[in-house]
Parts: structure tokens; sequence; C-alpha cells
């Protein structure tokens, strides 16, 4: 079974941080007591995490990351659409990201695209996606033309 967990600014995030030390190499920073951290659990195990916090004007969202051995069970787009409606929920304006060029095509299938005014650092690239442009409906990019779920 799948499931998913908030957790608060300031709660315990020892579900969490093993999965950004295993995906990312670095555990704890100064963002955990601002941020919201989401927890994707297959099995009752913590397989995903992600997490958004408010920075100038803009939710960000930071370190989606799938422990190796649950990739490819679309936990990394439960997490990020879970991120997605948290901040839709919060009436974003604007969600940003940074992320390595080969993850652009992962945040684009939501609707993020790069910002061609942000300076990129260390070979990351910086996108974003308008709060009015976030569309959690799995079925809005499905090309199948004669799935039952599709409303045209």
């Amino acid at each position: 079974m799948i499931q998913g967990k908030w957790l608060a600014q300031g709660a315990d995030l020892s579900e969490a941080l093993p999965i950004r030390e295993a995906v990312f190499g670095r555990g704890r920073d100064p963002l955990d007591a601002e941020s919201w951290n989401v927890l994707v659990f297959r099995d009752d195990v913590p397989a995903a995490a992600g997490r958004l916090w408010w920075q100038d004007g803009s939710f960000r969202i930071g370190d989606v990351g799938v422990l190796e051995s649950e990739r490819g069970r679309r936990l990394g787009d439960l997490t990020l659409r879970l991120l997605l409606f948290k901040a839709q929920s919060h009436f974003a304006r604007e969600v940003r990201l940074v992320c390595p060029p080969d993850t652009v095509g992962f945040f684009a299938r939501l609707g993020f695209r790069p910002d061609p005014a942000a300076s990129s650092s260390g070979g990351f690239v910086e996108m974003f996606l308008p709060g009015s442009e976030i569309n959690l409906d799995s079925c809005a990019a499905c090309k199948k033309k004669n799935c039952p779920n599709r409303v045209d």
C-alpha cells in the first residue's frame, strides 16, 4: 500500500532524513525549520520524500528523492504532486525549484519550465511553474485517445 504523510515545520524528520542522505548525500540543514516535508511510504516503509518552503515571494520545492530500490514505481511523481497540492492549497502565485539538468524532463511533465532570467549555478537549472498553471489531473497530458477517464 502507498501512503503519504505530511510533516509540518519543526516536526521530527527522523523518517525523512535517511532518504535525503541516501539520495542527495546530505542531512539536516537550516531549511528544515521552515519547510513542510512529505514522506511517501510503500508497505509502511519510507520510500520517497520532498519538501516545500516559502522564500522571496514564491513557494520552493526541494529534495524530491526516491530511494534507489523504490524507483520506477511513480513514487517521485506522487511526491511532487503532493508538494504541488500543498502549494496550490495555499494559493501559490508561483512555485520554483532548482534541479540537475538530467531531471528537467521529470519536472517539465507537470508544467515546470526553465527560467531564462535565472542565473544557473553549478550547472543546475532553475525552473518555475505559475500557480495558475498547477494541474494535478493525471489525465491532462495523457495521449491515450480511448481512455475512459479522458475528458476533452
